[in-house]
């Protein structure tokens, strides 16, 4: 098997792991919001590049985000589990923020798909606490 699936299916395992250690802990009701929580975000990022109020340096930069993404190639190696995802997380937050402190919350309120427990995620990670209000 090639490196990148091996590394997908491994992510896919430590995900539904997550979910599985939730739903026993007790937060049922979170389980469904997490396990949308990755299709939103692809979502997003996809309205985000076609939203006109996103720069026109934007759209590019959010083409490459989405070369690394689907790279097997990574900073961290997905194999390790937790911190292998880390590095993605922090650059999704780190380009989300980039770009919406130029276009403001608003075209990221109206293009989630999701719920608006996960859309705060998103907001206090984009924002932090004292902006995500903006």
């Amino acid at each position: 098997m090639s490196a990148w699936l091996i590394g997908l299916i491994v992510l896919l395992a430590i995900y539904a792991l997550v979910l599985a250690a939730l739903a026993v802990v007790g937060r049922r009701e979170q389980v469904p919001a997490l396990l949308a929580f990755v299709p939103d975000c692809v979502v997003l990022l996809r309205r985000l590049a076609g939203d006109s109020r996103t720069p026109r340096w934007g759209r590019p930069l959010l083409a490459l985000l989405a070369l690394y993404l689907i790279s097997p190639i990574d900073l961290i190696p997905d194999f390790l589990p937790v911190v292998g995802q880390l590095d993605d997380i922090v650059i999704v937050v780190l380009v989300l923020r980039l770009l919406l402190r130029a276009t403001g919350s608003e075209p990221v309120r109206e293009h989630w798909p999701g719920s608006e427990t996960s859309l705060g995620l998103i907001l206090r990670a984009v924002f932090g606490r004292s902006r995500d209000a903006e």
